[in-house]
């Protein structure tokens, strides 16, 4: 398949449905809607103090249903497909995952992707769900999903978290194919239960070309373990970025929200770049984020001790071609669609207003290196 960009669409307040005529127009693979309860950004430091984003939104945490939001897109647009980006298997139960799927297909003339991933303690563990072995949980999960879609007549199963007796789901797909399932996965588990299950992945880290391609080898060597056609996944990833000229980075990596993604990586994966993290030896990345709880001395120790060039050293930066060369040597390793997401915006209002604009200049030129 030729190399296609990925499009974003906010599923926070204040909701912005206007530029959907757009990202229909055939320029985007997809249509990407994420699924949350709260955002990664601390709410010690989401403060005018910090951040003059806080004096027009009270809150990072106003998010809306994504499975809710994706159904009023696929009514509104007609030909790019529409994404959960992703939706966990620790909140939803995977026969309301399997129902909800089918509905918003159906909706969308067939254009509806199930993205799935384990789940988030963010997401999860503030609200009361047992976010115990979430892998085991994930991938049983995709086994009721898909034992729900194919099976003729009511269902039984006995599993060590789900259990079904005599459950039905009738609804057909739409005409005859069901939803494609694409699975954001980055630990080696969660890249072969990817390579037995998914249509597509995108990966929750791969922090550099070598690195996207060794989990890729491993999700096509499952696939092809599994007989399936390895080369039917369709690799992806939101391409986390800064884009701007050298006055205007130097500018951006002041900010504490551009400090705080350090908060997504995980201590050893930031190790390999040759830095330490700010947050200790044992932080696991994203998966370790509790924006509740994260105390103001903390995160204030955190920000001082941030080194501006451990930022630089993972995530793609600089002017839209510089940029895009970069994200061409992970097109290189085999990606194939890229969300190109200038995280450059949350340095500011200023930056925010020019950010749409960067990652488009970016993907135009990305397109013109990969001869598209």
């Amino acid at each position: 398949m030729k190399v296609q960009p990925a499009a974003f669409l906010r599923t926070t307040l204040p909701l912005d449905l206007s530029q959907l005529d757009l990202l229909d127009s055939g320029r985007y693979h997809s249509i990407w809607l994420p699924d949350h309860m709260v955002s990664f950004w601390p709410d010690s430091i989401w403060t005018p103090e910090f951040t003059e984003l806080a004096t027009v939104s009270p809150s990072p945490h106003r998010h809306l249903d994504g499975l809710a939001v994706a159904a009023a897109a696929a009514v509104l647009t007609r030909n790019v497909p529409i994404a959960s980006s992703v939706v966990d298997t620790v909140r939803r139960h995977p026969s309301s995952l399997a129902q909800t799927a089918l509905t918003i297909d159906h909706l969308s003339g067939g254009r509806f992707i199930l993205g799935v991933g384990s789940g988030e303690s963010e997401n999860t563990v503030p609200y009361g769900f047992d976010y115990a072995r979430p892998v085991s949980r994930f991938e049983e999960s995709l086994k009721v999903i898909r034992l729900l879609w194919e099976t003729e007549g009511p269902v039984d199963f006995n599993g060590d978290f789900y259990q079904l007796q005599h459950a039905r789901m009738d609804t057909e797909p739409y005409e005859g194919r069901y939803p494609k399932i694409w699975i954001g996965a980055s630990g080696p588990r969660m890249l072969k239960i990817t390579g037995r299950y998914a249509d597509g992945w995108w990966p929750a880290g791969a922090w550099s070309p070598e690195e996207y391609a060794e989990k890729l080898k491993v999700i096509r060597e499952a696939a092809d373990e599994a007989g399936r056609d390895p080369m039917a996944i369709v690799p992806a990833f939101i391409m986390t970025c800064l884009i701007g000229d050298e006055k205007e980075l130097e500018e951006i990596l002041k900010a504490p929200l551009i400090k705080s993604w350090v908060l997504q990586i995980s201590a050893p994966a930031l190790k390999k770049f040759g830095f330490k993290h700010p947050m200790g030896e044992d932080w696991g990345g994203f998966q370790d984020i509790d924006p509740g709880v994260l105390t103001r001395d903390r995160v204030l120790d955190m920000l001082d001790k941030v080194e501006p060039e451990s930022i630089l050293a993972v995530i793609p930066h600089g002017t839209p071609i510089q940029v895009a060369r970069k994200i061409k040597a992970f097109v290189d390793a085999g990606l194939k669609v890229p969300k190109i997401l200038d995280y450059g915006g949350m340095a500011g209002l200023r930056f925010g207003a020019s950010s749409a604009a960067k990652a488009r200049e970016t993907e135009d030129e990305l397109m013109k290196l990969c001869g598209q």
